[in-house]
């Protein structure tokens, strides 16, 4: 093959990649808004919220890496930096805030590290660790 046929090749195929490379938001609308809705407002009790209170939760060491560590998150089929990228959208976009101010972005060593510990019980790891769920708001 002649030299610029093969960069050709090579910048077709590094354009076409980026091009169809996808979006925090786009990832989050195909792997989360399936439980978590569009508008991240969830279907308590069984799915949270992530609207308010998951900024706050980031001021707690241990719930820096609770978000990729629920199963939803830990099998999602994208990489972890995408996850991460996912992760700090739903955060920025659904609990600004409520973010504390020194926040620093989850990393993707930080998710990688997290996702490798998936949560049998993420609602039992929460209560250790932050809160218990509060179901008293939400309608029988």
């Amino acid at each position: 093959m002649s030299k610029p046929i093969v960069m050709l090749s090579l910048a077709i195929v590094l354009f076409s990649t980026s091009l169809f490379a996808a979006s925090p938001r786009i990832n989050y609308l195909l792997y989360c808004s399936g439980c978590h809705r569009p508008a991240g407002e969830g279907n308590p009790p069984n799915v949270p919220t992530l609207h308010g209170e998951l900024g706050r939760m980031m001021s707690i060491e241990q719930m820096r890496g609770y978000l990729a560590r629920v199963p939803g998150s830990a099998h999602a089929p994208i990489t972890n930096a995408e996850l991460a990228e996912v992760l700090n959208w739903i955060l920025e976009e659904f609990s600004a805030n409520t973010l504390p101010e020194n926040f620093k972005k989850l990393s993707v060593e930080e998710v990688t590290e997290a996702r490798s510990q998936i949560l049998a019980d993420p609602n039992k790891y929460r209560a250790n660790y932050w809160k218990a769920y509060d179901f008293s708001d939400i309608e029988k």
